[in-house]
């Protein structure tokens, strides 16, 4: 790589830290830049929330705002001759499920999405945070010059989002007080289009339970990769819903594909396998009826659920997907991936880190869970898991090879150095017979760091 120096100092001034003034803090700083030109990727995009904090959860406290953190979306281009980073003020929240953020496959346009808006000055709870409304698209092209493209505004708090594989069209799923939507709006020339809504209980997605939405909550949106089929998880209700979009791109409709299937405790996140034979939830387990957060946490092991989806030539009304079984994986599972050839899958686990230190059940280590996928049968085996140290990791994703794997971490402990603080831990995955992984190091981020994604 050339201009190694260059390289580091770039790192770091655009990360919100300071240039390097000692020979301990250039190195660090040259490690992360190692372990980024490693990466098979022409983008990274890293969405980082500024208002929480790990305890927050519990406490319902938001960040000190002497603290400076700010909700962030962070871009490195590691393919260039040196690792090019930048970083705009993008409002997104961590409360949604680690699906609020998507590149576009040429890595020139980011999108994301909030749940919760931008904090009002002088609040301190997260009671005053207001809904969030708004998708925003970022442009990408000008290198670290990131430029806000364009926003629309949607049903309040969405929870999801998802790029077409053609890229012109995005899918957000939102729970307001009164209903949950599938939102599908056009993206064409750096300008969102027509904005479409559908009530998921007129596409025969409903609830009769007392809570709102009659307990209806979708929590994951993922488009099919042929671009004809919409998946959504209803989590509260342990089910995944499939949609078939019809009509122009423009005015676009959905009805109902094939079968409702019943899946895993809390389906909070979800994926189509590369080849669209398959979709897998990633289960986290929690008990929604629970009145604090140790109660709400599970203490047994998260699942996947793997989904045999039908043929896609039979009508929808015929059409029937099963499920086929799938695999424990370790505690408190948020993230999931599937690695390009469709045959690794990985899991981002928090364990106890959200749950404060005081606690018994407080874990300092989190984990990535690996396991081995079969395309055709759809039988799934966990490999091992991978512990590191950190709070509240939660996205995660696989290199355009599928060589390596990486996942956010929300924030370090207290008295954390560097090595352990907020950013990107980085797996190099070890092929063969039985894949392991194999953990490089962590590249540090601003505080708050929740999802990434990246462009091939």
């Amino acid at each position: 790589m050339k201009g190694p120096i260059l390289a580091a100092a770039t790192l770091a001034i655009s990360f919100g830290l300071a240039a390097p003034q000692s020979m301990q803090a250039a190195e660090d700083a040259q490690a992360a830049s190692s372990i980024l030109s490693r990466i098979s990727a022409s983008r990274i995009a890293v969405i980082s929330d500024g208002d929480f904090l790990a305890r927050t959860y519990g406490t319902a406290e938001l960040a000190p705002q002497k603290a400076g953190y700010r909700d962030l979306l962070t871009i490195m281009s590691p393919r260039s001759d040196k690792i090019v980073t930048g970083s705009i003020p993008i409002s997104n929240s961590v409360t949604s499920a680690p699906e609020i953020l998507a590149l576009s496959e040429d890595g020139q346009t980011a999108f994301v999405t909030e749940r919760l808006g931008e904090r009002p000055e002088g609040d301190n709870s997260v009671s005053d945070l207001p809904p969030g409304r708004r998708l925003f698209a970022v442009d990408l092209s000008d290198g670290a010059a990131l430029r806000l493209s364009d926003t629309v505004e949607i049903e309040a708090f969405p929870e999801a989002l998802s790029l077409s594989p053609d890229g012109e069209s995005v899918a957000v799923v939102s729970n307001t007080p009164e209903a949950s939507f599938v939102q599908i709006v056009t993206y064409r020339d750096g300008r969102f289009g027509r904005l479409t809504r559908f009530d998921l209980a007129d596409l025969e997605v409903r609830g009769s339970a007392p809570n709102p939405r009659g307990g209806v909550t979708a929590t994951n949106v993922h488009w099919h990769p042929s671009g004809r089929f919409l998946a959504v998880n209803i989590n509260t209700q342990n089910r995944v819903a499939f949609f078939e979009v019809t009509g122009a791109d423009d005015a676009p409709m959905l009805r109902p594909w094939g079968n409702v299937v019943e899946v895993g405790a809390d389906p909070f996140v979800g994926r189509f396998a590369p080849d669209g034979r398959h979709y897998l939830t990633a289960n986290w387990g929690r008990n929604f009826a629970a009145k604090n957060l140790e109660g709400r946490i599970p203490q047994t092991p998260s699942t996947i659920s793997v989904i045999r989806l039908a043929d896609p030539a039979a009508s929808p009304q015929s059409a029937r997907h099963d499920l086929r079984g799938g695999a424990e994986t370790d505690l408190s599972s948020e993230g999931i991936a599937i690695n390009p050839d469709g045959r690794l899958v990985a899991t981002v686990n928090m364990r106890g880190t959200a749950i404060p230190p005081g606690s018994a059940r407080f874990h300092r280590n989190a984990s990535v869970t690996l396991l081995s996928f079969d395309p055709a049968t759809g039988a799934m085996t966990k490999l091992a898991d991978y512990p590191f140290e950190g709070s509240l990791p939660e996205g995660g994703a696989f290199d355009d090879t599928g060589d390596h794997f990486l996942a956010t971490v929300f924030q370090g402990h207290d008295g954390a150095g560097p090595e352990a603080g907020p950013g990107l831990e980085v797996f190099r995955v070890e092929k063969g017979d039985r894949p392991t992984l194999n953990r490089l190091g962590r590249v540090p981020l601003p505080h708050g760091a929740h999802h990434v994604d990246l462009a091939p």
